[in-house]
């Protein structure tokens, strides 16, 4: 039995910060159609989360990782992501793109972590093998969100289709994402396996319905 309990304070706060920055990003959104179809996928994992946390409990660590991507996406999704007021990194980094989506790509990555730890508080592998699935899985999806990209890119057309690609005449943007995705995956398997979350007392096995 998980030692758990639903919706402790961290979660919980977790879950109210983002709901609310959701609501936002959906008042006056610069495109609405691109708003649409960014908050979509937040909205879906976002109501999974909270669905099934009575179900499944995640470390702490692992809740803050993946709103990290929640909250950074629905920023992006209310401005478009080359449009986001993000300045001060740019100029930090000395470049005149908008790199706030490389950074959102990354934190992508950090669902890795997740995806490991529930791989082996569910029994399903040991830590090695369920590290080495979460990271493929996540470069699989990262392939398979540039590939929606593109689609959506060709069916909408015009400056949604600009907005939602989000390129910002890179032609190299694809496979960059891609590799900022995979990078935000090592870093949070790396921390996944300092820290250990399968190995704690309150990470025992999760209720089952």
């Amino acid at each position: 039995m998980d030692t758990y309990k639903p919706f402790t304070a961290l979660p919980l706060f977790l879950a109210a910060l983002v709901g609310s920055v959701i609501v936002w990003s959906g008042i006056n959104p610069a495109f609405f159609e691109v708003w649409v179809a960014e908050i979509i996928p937040v909205a879906l994992v976002y109501l999974g989360l909270v669905v099934t946390h009575r179900r499944f409990t995640f470390s702490n660590t692992a809740y803050v990782m993946m709103s990290m991507w929640l909250l950074m996406h629905s920023v992006g999704a209310h401005y478009t992501f080359a449009n986001v007021p993000f300045e001060w990194f740019n100029d930090l980094v000395g470049s005149d793109r908008n790199h706030f989506d490389r950074i959102a790509h990354y934190s992508i990555g950090f669902y890795a972590f997740p995806i490991a730890e529930y791989m082996v508080r569910k029994n399903h592998a040991k830590p090695v093998v369920a590290s080495l699935f979460a990271l493929f899985s996540i470069m699989s999806i990262a392939a398979a969100y540039e590939i929606i990209e593109w689609w959506y890119a060709v069916l909408a057309g015009g400056d949604a289709g600009i907005e939602f690609l989000g390129s910002q005449g890179d032609i190299w943007d694809a496979q960059k994402d891609m590799l900022a995705d995979t990078l935000g995956a090592i870093t949070s398997l790396v921390i996944f396996g300092i820290i250990k979350p399968y190995s704690r007392p309150h990470a025992a096995q999760s209720r089952t319905a």
